[in-house]
């Protein structure tokens, strides 16, 4: 999967920097061109991905409506002089949903 997402990348003039799947959410630090808007490349991103992994890994033969398999939404941040703590927080983070995880089990 993440070989198709630095295609769709690349497909948008954009690049992926750093990034961690998840089964349940990706993060990833993307460098946009100012030309782009964030909105447009971050859509094209997650509707073009989707329709790859209907049809790779669902057998899907035409795109399908009704269905949706990234969520709506989805966080945004720009980046400057802090690009490195979000590199970190990138490479960590699936570390640190396991240890939150785990609290969660004794409340």
């Amino acid at each position: 999967m993440g070989e198709a997402l630095q295609e769709l990348a690349r497909r948008a003039d954009c690049e992926i920097l750093e990034g961690h799947l998840l089964p349940d959410h990706a993060h990833m630090l993307i460098s946009i061109p100012p030309k782009y808007s964030v909105s447009n490349v971050v859509g094209y991103i997650k509707g073009k991905s989707a329709i790859h992994i209907a049809g790779t890994y669902y057998g899907r033969k035409k795109n399908f409506t009704g269905e949706h398999f990234w969520a709506k939404g989805y966080h945004v941040s720009t980046v400057g002089r802090d690009e490195e703590q979000i590199r970190k927080y990138i490479k960590e983070q699936e570390a640190e949903d396991r240890r939150l995880d785990q609290l969660n089990l004794f409340k």
